[in-house]
């Protein structure tokens, strides 16, 4: 208990239960819907948090790795779960609002807050070199299935799925081997300078601690987020949430999930 309520965001972890108990009443879908979004701003906080803790542990380099990684655990875990009861409109609104919010939103907020505290800032040219790279090959990987579809729709549907299939297969492996660049070959680009526990602004986490918060928390989300879809899909057509075809769920369906990449400090 001692890792909670340090913020006033984790006071809304009372939602989780509130959450649990209205799916098991069968409540209105509208009312699981808000609940389990309102369940999983806090959760998501608690994952950045203990990433940033194990930051301590692992290094600076791996730490942001990790916090890159798992501080989208929980718009992955939504994503999954929509894409699992074939809400395709949805996964595509909420890739589309992720990268805008990350690109813009966090890395934004990022810099200001940097620049309003230290007057130089600093960053690892491999790691950033790597980040473009990677988002360029994303960028490309977004854009041909779109252009075979502007261009070429007339040769079917499946050989356009076939095509995004290929493509997503590609990034993954793309992505696995930038994995094994950073973790394994050329760790030592990424170790970065020693991380001061005191700058997290409390007192700071065992290693173990990290690992059992990430790990119960990322069951909680997946949880929150099973009832969330669930609930979206039972009660789109009686509620007023027809995310299917919003533009704007575009730009509020990830930020749930991006609660811990937006700087604290």
């Amino acid at each position: 208990m001692r890792y909670l309520f340090t913020s006033w965001l984790d006071y809304l972890l009372i939602f989780v239960p509130v959450t649990v108990a209205l799916e098991v009443f069968r409540a209105d879908p509208l009312l699981v819907f808000l609940s389990a979004g309102l369940a999983i701003i806090p959760l998501a906080g608690l994952l950045g948090r203990a990433t940033e803790h194990l930051t301590t542990h692992v290094g600076a380099g791996i730490g942001a790795l990790l916090n890159a990684s798992l501080g989208n655990a929980a718009e992955l875990i939504i994503a999954l779960v929509a894409l699992r009861e074939g809400l395709h409109d949805v996964v595509k609104a909420s890739l589309t609002g992720s990268i805008l919010g990350n690109i813009l939103l966090v890395l934004g907020v990022s810099m200001f807050a940097g620049g309003l505290k230290f007057e130089r800032q600093k960053f690892n040219q491999t790691a950033a070199e790597m980040g473009a790279s990677l988002l360029l090959l994303a960028a490309v990987g977004l854009i041909i299935p779109a252009l075979f579809h502007l261009t070429a729709a007339d040769r079917g549907v499946a050989i356009e799925r076939q095509l995004s299939l290929v493509i997503s297969l590609v990034l993954f492996a793309i992505y696995i081997a930038s994995l094994v660049f950073s973790l394994k070959t050329h760790r030592h680009l990424f170790a970065g300078e020693a991380h001061n526990a005191s700058d997290l602004g409390e007192q700071p986490w065992t290693r173990g601690a990290s690992i059992t918060v990430l790990t119960v928390v990322t069951c909680l989300v997946a949880l929150m987020s099973e009832m969330l879809v669930g609930a979206l899909e039972s009660g789109r057509l009686r509620t007023n949430l027809v995310l299917r075809k919003s533009s704007s769920a575009s730009f509020w369906w990830p930020w749930w999930g991006m609660r811990p990449n937006i700087p604290r400090r």
